[in-house]
């Protein structure tokens, strides 16, 4: 029994068409996310099988490490991701998000072309990143490489936009900000009010 499992969707495949066709959201999460899933869950056991037969060496461990954070972060990342989306989704936050964002982004709009320009100009794979920033206690945009490029910032996931290819790349071709456009239309407010206040009341 893994540590980690595959989350269920709370939509249907085809829920969010056209911004996403059931095709790639199917692949996207029974093929790859499940295999972050799984990748977790194999360097787990391989990490315990080294430590019991006390084969924990600097060069296998390290590998090891960096494959697990991998495989980790992109199921947590994605986890994320699925509730963010609603086929209900759009519109923009109100409350004390709104302010916040009106207080550290300039305003929704400022916000919006700065989550859209990071997203969409992520160099090679990586992500779009709405977070709260603890040490600060302000909101972020930020860039994450990969899955776990920037765990230092240790920054709170709130809205996150998938960058790689995997998400867009059979309906959008080459054109990522056609597709990071359309995500707008989806955003579930209401999951990103709710994770940025269990954020900030810590």
């Amino acid at each position: 029994m893994g540590t980690y499992a595959l989350p269920d969707l709370p939509y249907d495949y085809a829920a969010l068409e056209p911004a996403i066709t059931g095709q790639i959201l199917e692949l996207h999460h029974a093929k790859h996310h499940a295999a972050y899933v799984k990748g977790a869950n194999d360097t787990l056991e391989q990490i315990a099988e080294a430590r019991e037969k006390d084969q924990i060496a600097p060069t296998s461990l390290v590998g090891l490490e960096k494959t697990y954070a991998f495989n980790l972060s992109g199921h947590v990342l994605h986890s994320i991701f699925w509730q963010n989306l609603s086929p209900n989704g759009g519109d923009r936050p109100d409350g004390a998000l709104a302010d916040a964002i009106d207080e550290h982004l300039g305003g929704f709009e400022q916000f919006k072309r700065q989550l859209t320009t990071a997203t969409a100009s992520v160099q090679g794979s990586g992500w779009g990143v709405l977070a709260w920033e603890p040490l600060g206690r302000r909101l972020i945009v930020e860039q994450v490489y990969d899955h776990h490029g920037n765990v230092g910032q240790g920054t709170t996931p709130l809205l996150v936009f998938d960058a790689w290819e995997h998400a867009y790349y059979l309906q959008y071709k080459n054109v990522r900000p056609d597709y990071v456009t359309k995500l707008w239309d989806l955003v579930n407010w209401e999951d990103v009010t709710g994770r940025y206040t269990a954020a900030t009341d810590t």
